[in-house]
């Protein structure tokens, strides 16, 4: 280590990071918050949107299901397009494709529109994520990784929270036309669109991905074959990385049916049980971005990205009995606190872990399918919990049993993968 690089490294971590690094960081943490509101909006009002166009709850959760299916093929196409062209344009024409969708979607005069609104709304929400995580985590110091990966999925308990908030003192105001208030909820999203200008003049291109370009171009000048995808979605599939796309993908998607089992649902939860919506919801929002943060930076120690991912899962499971099962407002409120900080601390790693996982040439495409084929797995938890709840059994045991299950099924499959804290990025 060079003097230099020993002062930095004495140094706070916050001041270890560069203005550059600190602006990449802000773009994706801020479009992660408008894509969480943008989304978490539903949940609140999905009860009005049953009444609206008189849907049972199957129907109802089936909106929820579709947006989390359809970020799989935004999150491909993002995905794809950033390992080709950089990561900064996809993520500048996602933030605006989702702020339009879910602005169109207050508009929707029959469920089926809605249904479609929502589906082309999901397709933005997916290259979001697809093109600003590489964004950062290649813009970051490697030792940083996993705090920056759990700060960046704390945006999405701010957006969450944002939301919470939007809904106890907006969607009041509309009390007395409830099919108007819905649409409010839903209009709002079409500020976040502004961000994409403070991105495009002020956010530089990931300096791992212009160091390939890079090195591909001196390549070529000295004759030497170059390896370069035509299309990076096809290279996840072969020989190599099949083991790495499909190990990904199950402890994406087994993250997901866990998020889904206690989240989705859980404002109605609040409502059928007369209880306020946005205490309970600030306790497992301000649990879960303290949580995200401590459990992505312990993922950094000793413990690495399986061994702190292990300890949220058993803490999630005993956050259980408090957070669904208590009698007292007290008690719930503890609950709702602690499955935010442990049963949902297990993101904090969950960015860092996909990219760690592929190779420059598609960490894109790669991290991007993967976490949004996850997200497609999660998404039947709405829809699942919904059509058990037409069938008889109570919200509470739904939830409860899917928690359990996804938990385990996460276990399993993050010890299927190697260790991958530290890492290096290379171009490949």
């Amino acid at each position: 280590m060079d003097r230099t690089s020993g002062l930095i490294a004495e140094l706070p971590w916050y001041r270890q990071v560069s203005r550059d690094q600190w602006r990449a960081f802000w773009a994706v943490f801020l479009g992660w918050i408008v894509d969480s509101f943008d989304f978490n909006v539903l949940t609140f009002i999905v009860i009005d949107i049953q009444r609206s166009f008189t849907v049972d709850r199957a129907l109802a959760g089936l909106l929820g299901t579709v947006t989390l299916a359809m970020r799989l093929v935004g999150g491909t196409l993002a995905g794809t397009a950033s390992d080709k062209w950089g990561r900064k344009l996809p993520l500048l024409f996602s933030v605006l494709w989702f702020s339009i969708f879910a602005f169109l979607a207050g508009f929707s005069t029959s469920y089926a529109m809605l249904f479609a609104l929502r589906a082309l709304f999901g397709l933005g929400m997916g290259g979001e994520w697809a093109a600003g995580m590489p964004l950062v985590l290649e813009h970051w110091p490697a030792k940083l990784r996993g705090l920056a990966s759990g700060l960046l999925l704390g945006g999405w308990y701010w957006g969450y929270l944002l939301s919470a908030a939007v809904f106890q003192f907006v969607y009041p105001l509309f009390s007395g036309r409830p099919d108007l208030g819905w649409r409010v909820m839903f209009w709002a999203a079409i500020l976040p669109a502004l961000l994409t200008l403070w991105i495009r003049t002020r956010v530089p291109e990931s300096p791992i991905w212009l160091e390939r370009q890079r090195h591909m171009q001196q390549a070529q000048r000295e004759g030497r074959v170059v390896k370069e995808p035509r299309i990076s979605i096809l290279e996840i599939f072969k020989p190599r990385l099949l083991w790495t796309t499909i190990q990904t993908t199950a402890v994406i998607g087994s993250f997901m049916c866990i998020y889904y089992s206690v989240n989705f649902w859980y404002p109605t939860f609040l409502r059928d049980a007369s209880r306020p919506v946005l205490p309970y919801l600030a306790a497992f929002n301000v649990g879960a971005i303290v949580g995200t943060a401590v459990w992505g930076r312990l993922s950094e120690t000793v413990l690495g990205r399986r061994g702190a991912g292990s300890i949220t899962l058993v803490l999630g499971i005993a956050s259980l009995p408090f957070y669904l099962h208590a009698q007292t407002s007290v008690t719930l409120w503890i609950g709702a606190l602690m499955m935010g900080a442990f049963g949902m601390g297990i993101w904090g790693m969950a960015p860092a872990y996909t990219l760690e996982r592929f190779p420059t040439s598609v960490r894109g495409v790669g991290p991007g399918f993967c976490y949004h084929a996850g997200a497609a797995l999660g998404a039947m938890m709405p829809w699942a919990l919904g059509l058990l709840q037409d069938r008889g059994m109570t919200l509470v045991n739904g939830m409860t049993i899917a928690m359990l299950i996804s938990a385990a099924v996460a276990a399993a499959s993050l010890w299927l993968g190697p260790e991958t804290r530290g890492r290096k990025f290379d171009v490949d």
